[in-house]
């Protein structure tokens, strides 16, 4: 990391859930600027979902927040100790139970055998994957892999998640029910949410704004509110207020294209 880039928590993202971007920009070692001058902020209680084209560094963005990436210039501001990571794959551990993968991260952190297994447990009731503790990845939906790795993320509480288009390889139905199922938890448990995703009514659906990114080196061009209030039925999605909000969001990416 060079010396203008920092990522150490602020006194405001320390302990409250809260992540922020101030003139972040990304340039890979084989020159490639991936990212310029992102600013923006995550509050508590906030889902933020961020679209653009392909290439255009969204997930870099996620990757610099968790520090799997480091940033080039501008200052991240985030507790590291409370993120939860949610890939676009599941990632799990195939020799490993539902039960066994959930504990992962709790056994990571040392905590005692007893404990860990109850925070498993409340993660995997809250995901609805109770029943199927012993099942192996290999025996499971791609849904329920998700679900299995949300719960992953959850043991440790977290109050800022990152989602890496978590639901992108799955069916539209399947996408649907885990839209509905996240927003239930993010409205019990009101974490700040960073969401990448392709899809626009996916983005609308659950946010409370949607950022628009522009082609590479991406900077945020567009900055939608949405207005509807939780908790958000599925028929939201016929709304014609609905449909107009996407529509906007998707008239600002087309001009992101170019």
């Amino acid at each position: 990391m060079s010396s203008t880039a920092t990522s150490l928590p602020s006194a405001a993202a320390t302990g409250s859930g809260h992540l922020s971007f101030e003139g972040v920009s990304m340039t890979y070692a084989d020159g490639t600027e991936a990212v310029r001058d992102v600013s923006f902020t995550v509050s508590p209680g906030e889902f933020v979902t961020i679209v653009g084209p392909s290439g255009c560094g969204k997930s870099t963005l996620l990757k610099n927040a968790s520090g799997l990436v480091p940033h080039s210039r501008g200052r991240i501001g985030v507790d590291p100790t409370s993120l939860g990571y949610v890939f676009q794959d599941a990632t799990l551990l195939p020799w490993r139970t539902v039960q066994g993968n959930v504990e992962l991260l709790a056994e990571l952190h040392e905590i005692g055998k007893s404990d860990r297994a109850k925070l498993a447990a409340d993660a995997i009731a809250l995901v609805g994957l109770r029943g199927f503790e012993d099942k192996y990845p290999r025996a499971l939906s791609g849904g329920m892999r998700m679900r299995c790795s949300l719960a992953r993320s959850l043991v440790m509480k977290p109050k800022v998640f990152l989602f890496d288009e978590p639901f992108g390889a799955l069916d539209e139905i399947t996408r649907e029910r885990l839209n509905d199922e996240l927003l239930a938890l993010f409205q019990r448990e009101g974490f700040a949410s960073l969401f990448i995703t392709h899809s626009l009514y996916e983005a609308v659906f659950l946010s409370t704004r949607v950022l628009v990114m522009s082609a590479r080196p991406g900077r945020i061009v567009g900055d939608f509110a949405v207005p509807f209030p939780y908790p958000r039925s599925p028929e939201l999605r016929f709304d014609p207020r609905f449909s107009e909000l996407a529509g906007q969001v998707s008239h600002a990416l087309r001009g992101a294209h170019l």
